[in-house]
């Protein structure tokens, strides 16, 4: 086999995507969509395998900042749109791209790569640890009621074009970023994306929604949502689905959630991507009519190991010395010792007896404070070699939310 990896040359866009959509089943995006992503697409990031003509793997980058643990925003890679031809699989096509990816990443000096999996079985072996889970629930609101905090009442609410609010809504979104690991700052184009509403993906409902909390002339929150109508022979049975809410004060976040609750003529409410942590379900009157369930989301790398340890902050001291196995990235393969705390970290090389053992893979899932090392341990993908540093440093390496991813790329 006779192929070429390139960066994708201006003109080729259309035929590159064209195969992404083939790979993911052959149903192409509509125009709205393909005109959005062409956007935002960055050409010096994205890279193709050619045969011949054909377009044969694609796979790209976006430059994005990802807040973690302490609320710093760190330069981190979205890895995106990747794809093989069936015709061309078991040829190492994935493995070539992943490889000129890390590479780039590195070289561009991005310590973090990140990316949502289509299949988690896939990116295991190139380092890749599920660092968030994103919650989904089916809420019965004929038989769900909400206890709403005090002030709730004091929250004015306002319906309004998405497109004709955006600016507030990220405005919210953004002061909402350093609070909470593992949400992504939007850089410019950005902002359309919440608002995407491409008539042929509605599948029977209503055009994109918005409501605004507002008090004393200020956003305090907003919700994006549709509805879809439905009707049995006893009546009304029609479903809410949230898209993103966003809320700076538990009033507002109440007021939203018992608005999503009580639309008329509604009697499901649809979660598709919710923190695991989310608050309403300390308001819900009955959780088991809410079928809760959790689903893989944010699969992340440590591109640069010290960089990236050193870029976040840790709940609690800890000074520990990591033995890290990484075949795929070998710079990140050895000892280091990690010292840190609430104020910051430093991370170097040490030639100091090794006191807990783990892969790059597992280390990045525990990055963001989702997945504790003790948890780990307890599977076996992390060895304590020094008693009492699992306990040291799992405690140090959570967080007091959730990570979080708000939206794929």
């Amino acid at each position: 086999m006779t192929t070429e990896l390139r960066v994708l040359r201006p003109g080729e866009w259309d035929h590159w995507f064209a195969q992404l959509e083939l790979a993911f089943g052959g149903v192409p995006e509509g125009p709205e969509e393909r005109e959005l992503w062409d956007s935002l697409t960055e050409y010096e990031r994205s890279i193709g395998v050619w045969d011949g003509d054909a377009c044969v793997g694609t796979a790209g980058a976006f430059t994005f900042r990802l807040s973690v643990p302490g609320g710093s925003s760190v330069p981190t890679a979205g890895v995106t749109m990747v794809s093989v031809a069936s015709t061309h699989r078991r040829r190492g096509i994935l493995t070539s791209m992943m490889r000129r990816q890390l590479d780039d990443i590195r070289a561009g000096g991005e310590p973090l790569a990140v990316l949502t999996a289509s299949e988690p079985d896939i990116y295991g072996r190139f380092g890749y640890g599920i660092a968030t889970q994103q919650l989904r629930a089916e809420i019965d609101t004929t038989r769900v009621r909400l206890s709403v905090p005090e002030g709730t009442d004091d929250v004015a609410l306002r319906l309004a074009r998405p497109v004709d609010v955006i600016e507030r809504c990220e405005a919210v979104y953004a002061r909402l970023v350093p609070g909470r690991p593992g949400m992504l700052e939007r850089r410019p184009g950005w902002e359309r994306l919440p608002v995407l509403d491409p008539p042929g993906a509605r599948d029977g409902g209503s055009p994109l929604q918005c409501v605004l909390a507002e008090r004393d002339g200020e956003t305090v929150g907003f919700a994006l949502y549709t509805t879809k109508p439905e009707w049995e022979v006893t009546g009304p049975r029609g479903t809410v689905v949230l898209q993103h809410l966003g809320a700076l004060d538990p009033a507002a976040y109440a007021a939203l959630w018992r608005y999503l609750l009580d639309i008329d003529l509604m009697s499901t409410l649809t979660v598709r991507n919710r923190p695991v942590d989310d608050a309403w379900q300390h308001l819900v009157s009955d959780i088991r009519r809410c079928q809760v369930r959790v689903h893989d989301s944010l699969h992340l790398r440590l591109v640069e190991l010290g960089a990236a340890l050193e870029a976040r902050t840790y709940r609690t001291p800890v000074d520990v010395v990591l033995d890290v196995e990484d075949a795929f990235c070998p710079w990140n393969t050895g000892r280091w010792r990690l010292t840190g705390d609430g104020k910051g970290a430093s991370c170097a090389r040490t030639d100091d007896p090794a006191e807990l053992a783990l892969s790059v893979r597992d280390l990045g899932a525990a990055y963001l404070g989702g997945v504790s090392l003790e948890s780990l341990a307890a599977a076996g993908r992390v060895r304590e070699l020094r008693e009492g540093a699992l306990a040291e440093a799992s405690t140090a390496f959570g967080s007091t939310v959730a990570p979080w991813l708000p939206h794929g790329f």
